[in-house]
């Protein structure tokens, strides 16, 4: 009978009692640089662009070849550190990812840049669904679990905010550089501490690793972000959707992850095993995390856009806008990992979701003439503390029950959704936004100038969040219609 979650985090909660705050210290640690990589580089383009003669399509690959192939492997990291042992990897994908760094920040050329940013999210993948699984494996089901998810989900929650304000602060008071050396001291000292306070919970899976599978996810993942990163359409208005790389990367994504699905259901060593999608509770928290993402990621791109572009705020005026968010962000985890044992996990997606919805559309109403006191940091706090509600309930329902064999591959395919989330949700909202403006700005050609322009991307944005409250609904529907988890299964009892 496979060893479940419960028993192991028993285990390591005995033999190791002392030694959680310092272990759970050192994931979350981890988790957090994982996290902001995604967007600390945002603030701090236009000088990388200066500094290493980037062209304007050029540019953008300095995002994306971090999100590609931290989104493309994670599967395949999550599935390394279930057969090669999950300490093991997390330290591996430690220093892997430091050493990209500081390579990154040495960059002389945008080839060497984004050769490093593109090693950077391999060594990314390998860590977080080692990170998650360290948890799920390490603490024991009930209330030191989900503290222990409140202060991971904290990570992941404020990482992306923390990366712009962080972004902000390195780039107006040292160089870009900086933002990847920054990675570096926090990266190693994680990777030689991991060894001392992570206990070794359990032992490494029986089996060997699925190539058609792990060649078929990940390449599938690759040409699905790849495609809808590139779909967005641009500032004029003109629409990438139709064309040829975005419609075939979006084919081969599709064609690549059904024979993916085929293969898992055949194979006897499963990189994805099918016994992990027969939960109606797991599927739903796995499309749930990429609703989510779809609807917040996007909106933080055009909330930190909006400011900068209608408002005229400077990088570091960018990264103090988020610092309430991040803010809200810590208190609803913690909220959450305090509550969820109380109620459950169902209440909480549900007001988590319809906080959301509420927020979005509220944000929808600012103006170029607003302010933000008045028009952005009520909606913004809002949001915050609704996806620090969220993020703890769904990792807990997504590993609840899970064998200890699958807890990596459980907790990558958690990851995969909310990248693969972020990535549509870019696409989408970024398509409304772009043909809005567009459109808004030859409606108002006679007043051509700095002012109707401004005007013209408020209306866009503003319908881009509008959009973004269409699809945080959906997070209430999967709620109401899949989570039935009761409270018994997630506190062990």
């Amino acid at each position: 009978m496979a060893t479940t979650l419960s028993a192991t985090g028993e285990i390591g909660a005995r033999n190791n009692g002392r030694r959680l705050g310092a272990a759970l210290l050192v994931i979350a640690t981890a988790q957090l640089m994982i996290v902001l990589d995604s967007t600390i580089v945002t603030v701090a383009l236009p000088h990388i662009q200066t500094a290493l003669r980037f062209s304007g399509s050029g540019l953008e690959w300095v995002v994306n070849a971090y999100t590609l192939t931290l989104g493309g492997l994670l599967l395949l990291g999550g599935r390394a550190g279930d057969l090669l042992g999950r300490r093991r990897m997390f330290v591996i994908g430690l220093l892997l990812f430091s050493a990209a760094s500081l390579a990154g920040g040495l960059a002389t050329s945008a080839a060497w840049l984004l050769t490093a940013r593109a090693v950077q999210g391999a060594g990314g993948a390998i860590v977080a669904p080692a990170a998650l699984a360290l948890i799920a494996t390490t603490f024991p089901e009930g209330p030191p679990r989900s503290r222990a998810m409140g202060a991971y989900a904290s990570m992941s929650a404020a990482g992306t905010v923390v990366g712009l304000i962080a972004g902000g602060l390195l780039v107006t008071y040292a160089t870009w550089r900086w933002v990847m050396f920054v990675n570096v001291p926090i990266g190693i000292a994680a990777a030689l501490a991991a060894p001392a306070v992570l206990p070794a919970v359990g032992r490494r899976s029986a089996g060997r690793f699925d190539l058609p599978g792990a060649i078929t996810a990940t390449a599938g993942v690759t040409a699905l972000v790849y495609g809808l990163t590139n779909a967005a359409t641009s500032q004029n208005g003109v629409s990438h959707w139709g064309d040829t790389k975005v419609v075939a990367s979006l084919t081969a994504g599709a064609v690549l992850l059904g024979a993916f699905a085929v293969i898992e259901a055949r194979s006897r060593h499963a990189l994805l095993p099918v016994r992990l999608l027969r939960s109606r509770d797991r599927v739903g928290a796995n499309l749930i995390m990429l609703a989510v993402g779809t609807a917040i990621f996007g909106v933080f791109f055009f909330v930190s856009l909006f400011v900068q572009e209608v408002w005229g705020y400077s990088a570091l005026k960018t990264g103090v806008v988020f610092l309430p968010v991040a803010g809200t962000m810590l208190a609803g985890s913690a909220a959450a990992s305090a509550l969820v044992q109380r109620v459950g996990a169902r209440p909480m997606l549900l007001v988590g979701g319809a906080a959301t919805t509420g927020a979005l559309y509220w944000l929808s109403r600012v103006t170029e003439h607003g302010t933000y006191a008045g028009g952005m940091l009520g909606p913004g706090m809002v949001i915050g503390a609704a996806f620090g509600l969220l993020i703890v309930p769904l990792t807990l329902v997504a590993l609840s029950g899970v064998p200890e064999a699958d807890s990596g591959a459980a907790a990558s395919l958690l990851n995969a959704g909310r990248q693969i989330g972020g990535s549509i949700g870019l696409a989408v909202l970024g398509t409304v936004a772009w043909t809005v403006v567009a459109d808004s700005a030859r409606a108002h050609a006679a007043a051509a100038g700095t002012v109707a322009y401004q005007h013209a991307l408020a209306v866009g944005f503003d319908r881009a969040f509008l959009v973004g409250a269409g699809i945080a609904m959906v997070i209430l529907l999967i709620a109401v219609t899949t989570i039935r988890i009761r409270r018994s299964d997630l506190s062990g009892s």
